[in-house]
This record gives structure tokens, sequence and C-alpha cells, in this order.
């Protein structure tokens, strides 16, 4: 279903899940969604671990609930990682590293290393993280 918003279409749910501390579970589900969109090898991994970073902030920080969805179109793979909390404000969006020495604040940065786009906005009370590829 490459080009559609699979979010959209109703028919399949396999474009959204809820975060859970199976983490493992999210990756592997990534990583075969990111694979059937023609993502490949470190392309992809970026992809894995960007979204693993932002459902570990979800769990942490943002009300221990949040969702997923990913889906395609002609030049991008998008994912939403979406919190519960909405504390997460586009001001914490770390654009440089942590400070040395530092031993928390990485995932932020990470994700904006690691994807080619990487944004985040506050909607009805929640906070979305934004990950995106070039397909």
């Amino acid at each position: 279903m490459t080009g559609v918003n699979r979010d959209m279409c109703g028919g399949d749910h396999s474009g959204h899940r809820p975060i859970t501390t199976d983490l493992s579970g999210l990756r592997d589900w990534v990583q075969r969604r990111g694979a059937e969109a023609g993502i490949k090898g470190v392309r992809l991994d970026d992809l894995v671990i960007g979204v693993n970073e932002a459902a570990i902030n979800v769990l942490e920080h943002g009300g221990g609930t949040g969702t997923v969805s990913i889906w395609d179109d002609d030049a991008y793979l998008t994912v939403d990682i979406v919190d519960s909390a909405g504390l997460l404000t586009s001001d914490r969006a770390r654009t440089q590293r942590p400070p040395e020495g530092a031993n928390r604040g990485f995932g932020l940065w990470l994700m904006g290393l690691l994807c080619d786009e990487f944004t985040v906005s506050q909607e009805s009370g929640r906070s979305r993280v934004r990950l995106r590829m070039r397909l």
C-alpha cells in the first residue's frame, strides 16, 4: 500500500499500535514496516533506534502510555509517537549533544541526528514526536 496513509484507510490497523514495555516487539514492528517501505541497512537501524528512544521517553516521561503510528507516501516514511502527558515541547528538542559527563538527555538529540526530520509538537494535551525518513 505504498503511497497511502495506512492510518486513514480504516482497514489496515498494522500502522498503529500502543506503546508498552515490549520495546523489542515495537522495534521488530518498526523494522518490518520500514523494510516494507524500502528503507534498508543503516538508515533502517537509525529509524528503529529513533523510534525506540521516543517510546522510552513516553514510558519514562510521557505519562507511561502512548501510541506509535507509521505510514509512508511517495517521499517519506513517517512515524508519530504520541504520549498522554503532553509535557514535551518543541523547545526541549536538542540540537546539540548533551554536555560531557551527562548520563541522560541523549534520546532527543539522537532522534534529530539519526532521522531525516525530527519535530516535536503538542496537540490536545499530548506531545507528538514525528520522525521521518526519505524513501
